[in-house]
């Protein structure tokens, strides 16, 4: 856009001026013409060898003369150089006569008449008058007698059609800065209204960053910040379109809770009425065992997989509505880890790792502890008994990075990249552990999401002689931006 407004009135203002001279070009060959037709006329007078009569000049320039042309005639006596005003029409007074000779003098235009007498002079030559207004010297034509040189000199005032736009540079006549102020107006205008708008863009993109990350802002919609009324019919929309995303939200959440209830219900009354079926089975009837044994896992698997179900209505609720806030990932992280000791002990491992203190991160707190259960359920899981967990949590370069190892089976290479997609599950768990029917391949999948939803990444890398490396990285929060690098904070 600036090089439309830039380019255009470059255009523009180069073809008015190449028209502005072509038609000074025309007036001035008008006017040199008009300076010849008068010099003819007056030549039988002038070439005569008597001394033509000084007071009758006047009059016969009057002939010659109009409301715009003012006509002089100088004459310089052969001998001495120097020019002298003899005659005019209408009267001038002396001293303007003195200044046009003067400017005559200073373009060199008396200096080469009175050395031969001779020359084609069409001009457009502006000089002050001492009364304050320009005048415009249009002509000079000579006249070579056998007394001198005879100089007939047309002019026009500047106040006047042809003297207005001769003898001064097209941008300054009045014209041109009259549409220059005009057209300023406009692109100031077209400005003010393209950062008006850009401005309520602005606002209208931070309050969507704000309703998604449901700060607790005072007038936290879109109509209350807008101030664009052509964006009053946008906003509103807006609005609508976030009631309906909230509303959605309660409604699958709400679904995910009564289907993981309808489901467990059945679940539930099938488990207690197998009780005394098994009872009542004798023990060396192996075939009714074993059918008893698939019913048992087929219903731990239903159990599995109506809870991996509720957890992907509800991840995907969190999705839509999840407020964020500058949380201590140190504290969350400590208080996650606790409340796994007993799983800990129950297999025999153990904790290795640091936790810096203190770090801040901008996220969804519920979002976050998902991702830190998933991945310390992952690592447990696969962990082989009296092996070793490891957690670490550093912050720096704006990110924290928090990284949970185990000593487990690991995953091929060329399905590293695939262990965070929706049902993908591969490794094995170790002797004792869970079996692999528990794992549906969904907790990977929920953590990735909340963590790129939260702003971060997530990857995995195997880890020597064996195990799996997760590793998360999380904006950190404004403030610990500012502690982190209070250089950039200043710029």
């Amino acid at each position: 856009m600036t090089v439309i407004f830039l380019a255009v009135p470059v255009i523009i203002y180069h073809q008015f001026r190449a028209a502005d001279e072509a038609q000074n070009a025309v007036l001035l060959r008008s006017v040199h013409e008009h300076g010849h037709v008068i010099a003819a006329a007056l030549a039988p007078m002038l070439s005569t060898g008597l001394k033509p009569p000084l007071p009758q000049l006047g009059g016969d320039l009057a002939r010659f003369a109009d409301d715009f042309t003012n006509v002089k005639l100088l004459f310089a006596p052969a001998g001495p150089p120097g020019f002298f005003y003899v005659a005019s029409w209408p009267p001038v007074p002396a001293p303007q006569l003195d200044a046009e000779r003067e400017t005559l003098r200073q373009q060199g235009i008396l200096d080469q008449l009175s050395t031969t007498c001779d020359g084609d002079f069409p001009m457009a030559v502006r000089y002050r008058t001492p009364g304050g207004d320009d005048e415009v010297v249009t002509s000079v034509t000579p006249l070579k007698t056998m007394a001198g040189c005879w100089v007939v000199v047309t002019s026009s005032s500047a106040l006047s059609p042809p003297g207005s736009t001769l003898g001064r540079p097209y941008w300054a006549s009045s014209e041109v800065r009259f549409a220059a102020a005009i057209y300023l107006a406009m692109v100031l205008l077209t400005f003010t209204t393209f950062w008006s708008i850009r401005r309520g863009l602005q606002r209208f993109a931070e309050r969507a960053r704000l309703i998604r990350e449901r700060r607790s802002m005072g007038g936290s919609s879109f109509r209350a910040q807008n101030d664009v009324p052509e964006l009053a019919d946008v906003a509103e929309e807006f609005d609508h379109m976030v009631e309906v995303l909230d509303a959605s939200a309660r409604d699958i959440r709400r679904a995910a809770e009564d289907n993981a209830h309808a489901f467990k219900t059945p679940i539930a009354v099938i488990r207690q009425s197998l009780e005394p079926v098994k009872r009542a089975i004798a023990a060396e009837n192996r075939r009714g065992l074993r059918a008893i044994g698939l019913i048992e896992s087929s219903l731990d698997k239903l159990d599995g997989l109506v809870a991996s179900a509720r957890r992907l209505d509800e991840a995907t609720a969190d999705l839509m509505e999840m407020p964020r806030a500058d949380i201590d990932l140190s504290r969350v992280l400590g208080r996650l880890l606790q409340a796994h000791a007993d799983v800990f002990v129950e297999r025999h491992l153990r904790l290795k790792g640091h936790i810096a203190p203190g770090v801040m991160i901008h996220a969804n707190e519920e979002m976050v502890e998902t991702v830190i259960e998933n991945l310390l359920d992952n690592a447990v899981s696969f962990s082989p008994e009296g092996e070793s967990v490891g957690v670490r949590l550093e912050a720096g370069d704006g990110v924290a990075e928090l990284m949970i190892g185990d000593n487990g089976p690991g995953v091929p290479t060329e399905n590293l990249a695939r262990i965070f997609d929706r049902y993908f599950s591969q490794r094995t768990p170790p002797d004792g552990a869970e079996t692999q029917d528990t794992h549906f391949g969904i907790g990977l999948w929920i953590a990735r999401r909340n963590v790129e939803a939260l702003g971060g990444t997530i990857d995995a890398e195997n880890r020597r002689p064996s195990g799996l490396l997760m590793r998360v990285r999380f904006p950190l929060g404004e403030v610990a931006r500012i502690a982190a690098n209070p250089t950039k904070a200043r710029n």
